[in-house]
């Protein structure tokens, strides 16, 4: 989580940094950390839900310069909190920060430093197709990539200001300074120009004993001592800085004149200058403030890595021992990939995810609950006790309970057995809690399934305006049909574009949909993936959905698209996410009607498909990948239609032109 003020005091002192050609050697990265500095440095969207596909584009750029320079990286992810709670208040803090951000940009559309949802998911496909070594540690990756840093003797490339207080032998190669766009060729070699970080050099700066890196590290992150007064500890000639910098470099400096004392000695020399008051109030506070400090302290010491074996044999890394007992082997290896919640398992809690949008909209992740109680449900069963949700109310974060669910055909599937149970059962499970038949995803392209499911759910509980609904699948079938070609034109992302704020209904919508989907590709991941993993950077670019629904809003010509396979793959999904809910109440002006009258807005059947498929000899170009047969999807509606068209030959004409322009 960093050290908050360390940056910016070391950014003023640069000379504690070495200058050195970086090439053929070993590389940890912090992976995690690099996946949101290189999104939010690369200046892409961060308001209308992610440029995914820009963001692929980078990532690849980045790993190429390291094989061009002989660099061979080894990616470790952050995977939860693990089984210590030591640092939730510390995460609660920011997560109170992110939201008060996340209002700012919605309300000013100002970029605040907030990744999209699948900004690391995402990153990890890419290395993954890229071959890249990567793997998720059990809770924070920080202590588990210095201990193999050290084993291997290699540096650690994070922008994490927590590196700067392990003594590694090789130090840190910051972010900031790592000039991977930048390669340079010397003497018949590529090397990457950059800044190394060490210890020595710092301690050697502000004089101070390595051994207290520690506690100046663990005072630092404590609210009570952050806000003492360390600033009159400053030489009298001292610069003047932030006040931030101010008291680290104040807090330096009493470190420094601690000459001779063990770490003990010096911590407890330092709760002793809380400010006086109630003598039992103090007693209580210096209690509590030591108790922190001290087991802040434990995390900077390294243990053996359990990450060596994962990268030379693949062995998962080791889960804590109080998991050991109860937790079923298949689920220990997904456990310690990060693939599934740990929090869950461990704190029967889970912190959800803050998007930009308005504080007086209900939380995106409300459309969702139902699927994450499935999710609970198959983890720990019907009585396994609730779980706590942190969400957003409003501009405050609460903690709500909410219960697991197991019903319909996932009362059939057992967690110790889940992997063995038939495929055919665990689709059902998925589809079920997703309210979508099998038939209707018949024609889909295989690695679309899940993405037309999962907006299936989104359109029946969210409600969206039937142009947004358009606009998602339009963007979502312009990315697949350029993904087979290989082109990424005019997908990578406008980086000169103007921040404003999105449409606040537009966003909040859009927002649903990804924490549904979100949601559902984990429920989709405990079920052992019935239904393929999509091309996540393919499947939305936020900014080009929020301007085609404006578009479309406004019956703007220049959005139609005449192409006859996008056509078709467009109506294909059309038409499933708009097929009638199964469960729906087919009384006159329940949901089954204003199913229809969405689907009447949308001007959905423009020509018979099946005579439609004759006239272009057929698309099974479109079923790259499919695992089932193509079958054309139908609605009750096409019959309706047919007899209008026959009945106004000149009004179906006219609609057709204005549609497609």
């Amino acid at each position: 989580m960093g050290i908050q003020g360390l940056w910016s005091l070391l950014e003023d002192r640069s000379n504690i940094y070495q200058d050195i050609r970086f090439r053929d050697s070993k590389l940890l990265v912090d992976g995690t950390n690099l996946a949101f500095c290189l999104y939010i440095g690369s200046n892409l969207d961060q308001n209308h839900g992610g440029e995914y596909l820009a963001f692929q584009v980078k990532v690849e750029a980045l790993f190429k310069a390291l094989g061009d320079c002989g660099i061979k990286p080894y990616v470790v992810m952050d995977g939860g909190t693990g089984a210590s709670d030591i640092r939730i208040n510390i995460r609660v803090d920011r997560q109170r920060g992110l939201l008060r951000r996340a209002q700012g940009a919605a309300l000013k559309g100002r970029r605040a430093g907030i990744v999209p949802p699948f900004t690391t998911t995402v990153f990890e496909q890419t290395l993954n197709n890229m071959k890249v070594p990567l793997v998720r540690c059990f809770g924070e990756a920080d202590g588990q990539l210095a201990a193999l840093a050290r084993e291997w003797s290699c540096p650690v490339l994070s922008g994490d200001s927590d590196f700067y207080i392990y003594d590694l032998p090789k130090g840190v190669l910051p972010i900031k300074h790592f000039l991977w766009h930048a390669v340079k060729t010397g003497r018949g070699t590529s090397y990457i120009p950059c800044r190394r970080y060490t210890t020595a050099s710092f301690c050697a700066f502000f004089n101070i004993d390595s051994q207290l890196l520690p506690v100046f590290a663990s005072l630092a992150k404590n609210n009570d001592v952050r806000e003492m007064n360390w600033v009159h500890f400053l030489p009298a000639d001292s610069p003047r800085k932030s006040i931030m910098a101010a008291r680290l470099e104040g807090l330096l400096s009493w470190l420094g004149a601690r000459t001779d004392q063990t770490a003990e000695d010096t911590l407890t020399a330092a709760i002793d200058l809380i400010p006086l008051m109630s003598q039992q109030a103090q007693t209580e506070v210096q209690t509590e403030v030591q108790t922190e400090v001290q087991t802040a302290m434990l995390e900077y010491r390294l243990p053996s890595s359990t990450l060596r074996g994962f990268f030379s044999e693949g062995t998962a890394p080791s889960l804590p021992a109080e998991m050991l007992s109860w937790v079923p082997e298949w689920v220990r290896a997904c456990l310690a990939r990060g693939e599934l919640g740990a929090d869950v398992f461990l704190h029967r809690r889970k912190t959800l995810r803050i998007q930009v949008e308005h504080c007086d909209l209900q939380s995106s992740n409300l459309t969702s609950q139902p699927l994450r109680q499935v999710l609970y449900g198959l983890l720990l069963g019907q009585g396994g006790g609730e779980v706590e949700e942190v969400d957003r109310v409003g501009l405050e974060l609460v903690g709500v309970k909410v219960r697991p669910l197991v019903q319909g055909t996932a009362q059939t599937l057992r967690l110790d057995s889940l992997p063995e149970a038939d495929r055919a059962v665990r689709l059902r499970v998925c589809l079920e809690t997703l309210g979508v038949e099998e038939e209707t995803l018949e024609g889909v392209p295989a690695h679309l399934r899940l993405p037309v499911a999962v907006t299936c759910y989104w359109w029946r509980r969210a409600s969206p305006e039937p142009t947004l609904l358009k606009a998602l699948l339009m963007v979502m079938v312009q990315g697949e049909l350029t993904r087979r070609t290989g082109g990424t034109t005019g997908w990578q992302g406008d980086t000169n574009h103007i921040s404003q704020p999105p449409g606040i209904v537009v966003a909040h919508s859009l927002n649903q949909w990804q924490a549904c989907l979100k949601d559902a590709s984990q429920l989709n991941l405990l079920l052992c993936m019935p239904l393929p993993e999509p091309h996540f950077s393919w499947l939305y670019q936020g900014r080009l959905v929020h301007r085609r629904q404006k578009q479309l809003q406004e019956r703007e010509p220049e959005v139609m698209v005449q192409d006859d396979q996008f056509r078709r793959l467009y109506r294909r999904l059309l038409g499933a996410v708009t097929q009638p809910d199964p469960g729906a109440n087919r009384r006159a002006g329940g949901p089954e009607a204003q199913l229809r009258a969405s689907m009447e807005h949308l001007h959905l059947n423009t020509q018979d498909e099946e005579e439609e498929e004759e006239e272009l000899g057929g698309d099974e170009d479109l079923d790259q990948g499919s695992d089932l047969p193509r079958v054309s999807v139908r609605t009750r509606y096409r019959t309706k239609d047919r007899k209008d068209r026959s009945r106004n030959p000149e009004l179906w004409r006219k609609q057709e032109r204005e549609w497609w322009g």
